[in-house]
């Protein structure tokens, strides 16, 4: 490569470096080493979306770069360009007119994999390198180009940003030779990491969150994918930075975010198994990178088209993880060669499987010894031969594979053999089984209903209850929500569709609550419709087509939820729901309870008809909670916090039998399954309502405190710390401050408050709550309640201590702090602190210093510290005081050094 550059012959103004579009920090490096090897060329960036990375080297790093303006360069003269970090012609924007022009050449500097549409050059450095600056550092070091230490620390920067600071596994030998030769030159790493790991801003914390509650996870041949879609009006720059994040907060192994900006689709993947290569999917798309990190950005496509074409390609693409020890199910569920077929149908009809291993214990080892099924036990029973034990009417020819049988070998085995079920023997043991439905819905690449369910109840046959309730709603609900509700009808009726204002905005209104979050529920395609409105009323949407649902977002920022009328059924207890096209009365039968079942019918025939099909109106009269059947908790345990939620904020009391299916699912440990995410939204949910303490303490009753941790319980002594918190919680509220808080979190704060810090970690854990969250609860709550005994015992002390001492706290940890303390003297102490004193500032400024003598140095930090003491403690009080009060502290200090 060296001989290459040597031949070189550097044309001023006639050699162009530039990167892909939408660089990053390692494509910044990469021109900044470009422009050492090419010292007379002129580095361009190729579009306009380059923001964060030209906001950061034009405020610092401006000088190190022989910059200009694509619009300034005049194509027709430039007669070398020099690319970095890509070779794909569809990345350099309006550049791309300089390839294949026969006076121009082409040299390519890249560390990403070939492709079929790489442009060619007449020179060629392409190696596989974790860094693509880790090339061009090496061709400096090679050849003796002088750097200073401004210009390592800028390709210091992309090197570690591109390994991921040397933790991808793309990461060579070859980077860490380069880290060290610009440690050698000076890099600063301290400027590195506050690059590399920078904050979340406010802004960013939000979109994060949308992408996270957007997030979809799809079983894509036998590999979980992970995709979610945000519709943005302005491009965000540092949305492959929130994309990385998101990856590393929830552990996801393969994720791909799609996000409509400016008209431009916009796609970011992160991989990091070997099945799931990024780069080549999304070169489908006209995009590229890594196996494990890539980019596509999508013109002339809704956020929709490009969903479903990526979910094309993934399908055709990924490699299916299709041994048996992937397909298998574990433990294997099994019975003794003894139990009576009656017991065993109970055993099915229990676990909603077809199929059981008989196996015979022995002291330490249980042999197979073949299996039964549930057509084999129907018959048994319906000859009244229950008592009859399996061994009897077992099949004891029975096939297995060992754990890496390939797909090949487990068809072959259940086809050949028959076999509803197929064990995986790892020596000598039952590692799991493998089910014909197993098999099936691989090869057909979904889900299939498991044969042998129950019927569904929802085939009966009866009328619901119906009366017009227009008046009533006219009555209610201002002009502005009738005149949309009317227009949600008449746009459905175009599409012959039936429309439905369904759920909590129904029971409210005849609950007399206010509530302007409206559900709309559309008997036919709920994403055409939400299409169609938003474009006659000038709105925007934002879909899920997995779920049939869209979001339609008005210009004053208010939003819509729309669904398309779905059916939904739980392949095991705690499972998300499975969704299948319905009408109005099964999607109402899918919900929580009966007083969220309620349906107003809006399309103009037929505007105002209530439809009540579960008896919801006399539940709401009666104040009662009713699940809608006796599994509903089974399928989503979830619904028991729902249900002592919606008790407590109404004043209603569940229902006796609903009471009895909680304690079932309690005892039945169904929560075990629930993830710690869902279980915590839940319960974020109830502490987030007016008033919490009465909810705790039911979760308390049913045991479901316990669920959550053992060391959780909701006595007299957390009760009245909870209550001790809605008190400070309504007088935090009363000061109408502009600055939000986490409301949820103080009392969260309370609920652990007797958990030893070990017990707090695991609870964090179990809840699966982010980093910051946990870092609040577990560090944060620490040193609030050092600082709370440190009060006690030292009170009453100056402001300016007091100030010290509390300065940093988070305004949850401050409330908790109020809340938790029984002395009035601390907590007026913080009280002062809270209202006053935070808010305290010096107007003194450090030229006013350098005015009275002082020269720059640790000097002003002393000096500014005491006139900010002097003015937390009421010493000084104007801009004239401060200066006074530094002047003679400088006097007393000089005086001191004197004597």
């Amino acid at each position: 490569m060296d001989n290459a550059l040597i031949r070189l012959n550097h044309s001023p103004a006639q050699t162009v470096i530039t990167t892909h579009i939408n660089a990053d920090f390692d494509a910044l490096a990469s021109l900044l080493a470009a422009q050492k090897l090419y010292p007379e060329a002129r580095v361009v960036f190729p579009g306009a979306q380059e923001k964060n990375l030209r906001n950061f080297f034009i405020s610092t790093m401006v000088y190190l770069f022989n910059m200009a303006d694509i619009h300034s360069i005049d194509l027709d003269q430039v007669r070398r360009l020099v690319l970095v970090d890509t070779r794909h012609i569809g990345r350099i924007g309006k550049l791309a007119a300089l390839v294949g022009k026969p006076d121009v050449e082409v040299h390519i500097y890249d560390h990403h994999p070939a492709s079929d549409n790489d442009i060619r050059g007449s020179v060629e450095v392409c190696e596989p390198t974790g860094a693509n600056v880790t090339i061009l550092i090496e061709a400096i070091r090679a050849r003796g180009v002088a750097i200073s230490p401004d210009e390592a620390t800028i390709m210091c920067l992309g090197l570690y940003e591109d390994t991921g600071s040397f933790t991808y596994a793309s990461t060579t030998d070859r980077d860490f030779l380069a880290a060290a030769f610009l440690l050698s030159k000076g890099a600063n790493l301290n400027v590195v990491s506050d690059l590399i790991a920078r904050e979340l801003n406010p802004d960013q914390v939000a979109l994060l969150n949308d992408m996270i509650q957007a997030a979809v996870r799809s079983n894509v041949n036998g590999v979980e994918v992970v995709m979610t879609s945000i519709a943005l009006e302005t491009y965000v720059p540092d949305f492959a930075f929130l994309v990385q994040k998101m990856a590393k907060m929830e552990n996801l192994d393969v994720i791909f975010a799609l996000a409509l900006m400016e008209s431009k689709v916009y796609i970011v993947a992160r991989s990091r198994i070997d099945e799931v290569d990024v780069a080549a999917i999304l070169s489908r798309m006209g995009g590229g990178g890594h196996p494990y990190a890539a980019a596509a950005t999508v013109k002339g496509q809704t956020l929709t088209q490009t969903e479903n074409q990526l979910l094309e390609i993934l399908l055709d693409r990924i490699k299916a993880r299709r041994l048996a020890r992937h397909l298998m199910s574990s433990p294997a569920i099994s019975v003794e060669p003894e139990i009576s077929c009656e017991r065993a149908n109970h055993l099915l009809t229990r676990y909603n499987i077809n199929a059981l291993l008989v196996v015979e214990k022995t002291d330490d080892h249980a042999e197979l010894r073949g299996y039964i099924t549930r057509q084999v036990i129907e018959k048994a029973l319906f000859h009244k031969l229950g008592a009859v034990s399996v061994r009897t009417y077992m099949n004891t020819e029975v096939a297995s594979v060992g754990p890496d049988a390939d797909l090949a070998e487990i068809q072959k085995k259940i086809i050949e053999n028959k076999q509803r079920i197929l064990p995986v023997m790892a020596d000598g043991h039952i590692a799991g089984v493998i089910t014909r439905t197993d098999l099936l819905n691989v090869l057909v690449g979904q889900g299939l209903p498991e044969a042998g369910t129950s019927t569904d109840p929802l085939r009966e046959s009866f009328s619901p209850r119906r009366r017009n309730v227009t008046r009533f709603m006219h009555e209610r609900l201002p002009p502005r929500l009738l005149d949309l509700l009317r227009t949600v009808g008449e746009v459905a009726a175009t599409l012959g569709c039936g429309a439905y204002v369904v759920g909590g905005f129904v029971r409210d209104l005849f609950l007399y609550r206010g509530d302007e979050d409206i559900d709309i529920v559309i008997e036919g395609d709920g994403i055409a419709f939400a299409k169609k409105y938003a474009r006659i009323s000038g709105a925007r949407i934002h879909t899920h087509d997995k779920f049939g649902t869209a979001v339609i977002i008005f210009p004053d920022g208010y939003k819509l939820d729309v669904a398309s009328a779905r059916m939904e059924y739980y392949k095991f207890p705690a499972a998300l729901p499975v969704v299948e096209m319905s009408s109005i009365k099964l999607d109402l039968y899918r919900r929580d309870f009966t007083i969220n079942t309620l349906a107003i019918q809006l399309n103009p025939d037929r505007f105002g008809l209530l439809i009540d099909f579960f008896n919801a109106q006399k539940d709401i009269k009666e104040k009662s909670i009713r699940v809608l059947h006796n599994l509903s908790f089974v399928e989503d345990p979830t619904r028991v916090f729902r249900a002592i939620r919606f008790e407590q904020r109404f004043g209603f009391a569940i229902s006796r039998l609903t009471n009895g299916l909680i304690q079932n699912a309690v005892g039945m440990d169904f929560f075990r399954e629930l993830s710690g995410r869902r279980m915590f939204n839940e319960l974020q949910l109830i502490l987030q309502e007016d008033n919490p303490a009465a909810a705790v303490a039911r979760l308390n009753d049913f045991g479901l405190l316990k669920m959550v941790h053992p060391a959780l319980s909701c006595d007299k002594q957390v009760a009245a710390l909870l209550n001790a918190v809605r008190q400070v919680v309504a007088w935090h509220d009363l000061l109408f401050l502009d600055e939000s808080y986490m409301k949820w979190a103080v009392y969260f704060l309370a609920l652990i408050h007797r958990c030893a810090r070990s017990q707090t970690q695991e609870i964090c854990r179990r809840l699966e709550l982010t980093p910051r969250q946990e870092a609040l609860c577990v560090t944060g709550r620490a040193k609030a309640l050092e600082s709370l005994h440190w009060l006690v015992r030292h009170l009453p002390v100056d402001n300016s201590t007091l100030h010290h001492r509390l300065a940093g706290l988070r305004t949850e940890l401050i409330l908790f702090m109020m809340a938790a303390t029984e002395h009035e003297k601390v907590k007026k102490a913080i009280s002062l602190y809270f209202t006053n004193l935070r808010r305290v500032s010096i107007s003194l400024r450090g030229e006013d210093l350098k005015r009275l003598g002082v020269s720059p140095g640790p000097i002003f930090r002393e000096v500014f510290q005491a006139v900010f003491n002097a003015k937390l403690n009421g010493r000084v009080e104007s801009y004239e005081d401060e200066l006074a009060f530094a002047r003679a502290h400088l006097h007393a200090r000089e005086c001191g050094l004197n004597a």
